[in-house]
């Protein structure tokens, strides 16, 4: 059984209000640049706490965690469990594609056992194997359109159907096409910000999910601008290790790497805000 809650829209506005934020701290865990002395446990939920009041939600991903099978998705389930205690929701990194019983294994894993209010899928088997996910009218699905890295130009530039427009465009379309229950969302990197004014204008309503800021070196106030909505929202600029391990501050209230940790979170939304004009 999944949670009694708000829908993930409605939490998440919440939380732009609450935190006049549309900031997204990735929970990519390095145990390579984790403190001495800390464990992964207690350094992400150290974040969490130094920053739940700057974030709009969180974003684990579930490929820093699967490799230590049982106690990595455990700790999942744990940190989910702590950012809900802030009510913001929680947006799993996981980009599942599968069809029939997989793909509802993978909806009842995401959403009841590791109790995530979204998820990352990829679109490409088509919506059929969407759908499993999308009965979950309350969570959401943020569908890969167009990815921040080098490769996407291999396949997401193709050109194809009637209109001979690029994949990217295509899947944001068909996206439209899919979002019966409004629940679904696009995954459009900060790293491309011409494509992501045109997927916006494509789809002006739906959800904008933005990684490749910082250590991606996507260009921020280009990025926001040509992601946002007519209102100055609905979009989520997700950081991670620019968060995760910015420099640390010295702080009487919590340890170093938090505190740092918050302070690169304010600045980056501060910029968020300036770059929407909020």
């Amino acid at each position: 059984m999944t949670a009694v809650r708000a829908s993930f829209r409605t939490r998440f506005e919440s939380a732009v209000e609450r935190n006049h934020s549309l900031l997204c701290v990735g929970l990519d865990p390095d145990p390579a640049r984790i403190p001495a002395g800390v464990s992964t446990r207690d350094f992400l939920l150290g974040i969490i706490e130094a920053t739940a009041d700057v974030a709009s939600c969180y974003k684990p991903n579930l490929g820093f965690f699967e490799p230590d099978l049982g106690a990595g998705v455990e700790l999942v389930r744990d940190l989910v469990h702590a950012i809900h205690a802030h009510d913001v929701p929680v947006i799993l990194d996981a980009k599942r594609g599968d069809l029939g019983n997989t793909a509802i294994g993978y909806a009842k894993a995401i959403y009841e056992a590791l109790d995530a209010d979204a998820v990352t899928l990829s679109p490409y088997m088509g919506g059929d194997s969407l759908e499993p996910f999308l009965a979950y009218e309350e969570r959401t699905a943020f569908l890969l359109c167009r990815t921040s890295n080098p490769g996407a130009h291999d396949l997401q530039d193709l050109r194809v159907g009637e209109r001979n427009e690029p994949l990217y465009a295509y899947v944001a379309r068909l996206a439209s096409t899919w979002n019966t229950r409004g629940n679904v969302g696009l995954v459009v990197g900060a790293t491309y910000p011409v494509e992501a004014e045109e997927i916006r204008a494509i789809c002006p309503e739906m959800p904008i999910l933005m990684p490749g800021v910082g250590a991606q070196a996507g260009d921020l106030e280009a990025a926001v601008r040509a992601g946002i909505d007519g209102a100055g929202a609905n979009l989520i600029v997700n950081a991670s290790r620019g968060v995760l391990y910015a420099p640390p501050v010295a702080s009487s209230d919590r340890p170093d790497w938090a505190e740092g940790a918050r302070v690169a979170a304010i600045e980056l939304r501060d910029a968020i805000n300036a770059a929407r004009g909020a």
